[in-house]
């Protein structure tokens, strides 16, 4: 469906749950408080629907308006997969109504979907819907916007930045986004105990495939050791991609329910979707994600000789 035909959808239909994915980052929670201000500023209802938001992004939610309705009509936004829903899964499962998504690969069965697998960031097709549904670009939105823009891209260094890309940035900077404050807190500021656990994941570090393939680890037990929030395990994902010669990065992160979330970082020359897709994820070329159940050493075992069949 169209952006046009997508604008039209949200402009006729009210009373919105959006729905974000578990693990949230900057593009998600983006988009969703994004798309939530928008439809509030046209007189509907919504309201964004997380797992958890991360005292980081509390920002995004300051102008929002808090409203009792039941739901009529549901959006997902930067979820490939309703696998990905979290603690949502259950209750939104098959129900999702419109999916906006940039994933390479995505199986949400909404009835509406709108992909484009060329966009940085989901919050750039949002940034072009608004045009569509004639909405007025606050201060707010535009940090929202910003912020998935920002943040998917690794403040714009990553190489699926596009020309695109900067415009839309560009154009946020003249609409109110203080990218100053949000490259602060999204790139620059960590907690002593997100120091402390960044130390114990070093020593975690394994190579693999002739040091062209690094794996760092992250479990329950350091975590809870030291006090660590699942919302201060963001970023940790990079590393071990930034080691030179280093194609591939793995990161292991070992879940409550059992089992290991795994983040894939790769450089051009392979393609991380493709990785993770072999265990039911996927994501971007250059980053991607997936679940698997086993020990550490079992998860990691099958994520190098996978690993090893593209490099």
């Amino acid at each position: 469906m169209s952006l046009e035909q997508v604008a039209a959808f949200l402009r006729g239909n009210d009373n919105f749950h959006i729905l974000t994915h578990a693990y949230p980052d900057g593009d998600t929670l983006g988009s969703g408080y994004a798309l939530c201000l928008a439809l509030q500023q046209l007189g509907k209802n919504a309201a964004v629907i997380n797992n958890e938001l991360p005292k980081d992004y509390l920002f995004l939610t300051r102008s929002l308006k808090t409203q009792d309705f039941t739901a009529q009509t549901v959006v997902s936004v930067d979820v490939a997969d309703e696998k990905l829903l979290g603690v949502n899964r259950e209750k939104y499962e098959g129900h999702i109504d419109l999916c906006i998504d940039h994933h390479q690969i995505n199986r949400v069965s909404a009835e509406i979907k709108h992909v484009e697998a060329d966009a940085a960031a989901n919050c750039e097709i949002l940034y072009r819907l608004f045009r569509f549904m004639e909405i007025k670009v606050t201060k707010e939105i535009a940090d929202c916007l910003y912020t998935g823009v920002s943040t998917d891209t690794g403040c714009f260094r990553y190489n699926n930045t596009t020309a695109e890309t900067l415009r839309i940035a560009a154009d946020l900077l003249e609409l109110g986004a203080d990218n100053a404050a949000i490259n602060k807190v999204m790139f620059e500021t960590k907690t002593k105990k997100k120091l402390a656990l960044e130390r114990e994941v070093y020593d975690t570090l394994e190579y693999f495939l002739d040091d062209k393939c690094a794996v760092i680890a992250v479990t329950l037990e350091m975590c809870r050791k030291l006090g660590v929030r699942s919302d201060e395990l963001e970023g940790l994902a990079s590393i071990p991609r930034q080691i030179e010669g280093v194609l591939l990065g793995i990161t292991l992160r070992e879940r409550e329910e059992g089992g290991f979330k795994v983040s894939v970082r790769t450089d051009s020359n392979v393609n991380a979707a493709q990785l993770c897709a072999k265990f039911g994820g996927g994501g971007h070329a250059a980053a991607a994600g997936c679940s698997l159940n086993g020990t550490l050493q079992e998860v990691k075992e099958k994520l190098v000789e996978a690993a090893g069949e593209m490099i």
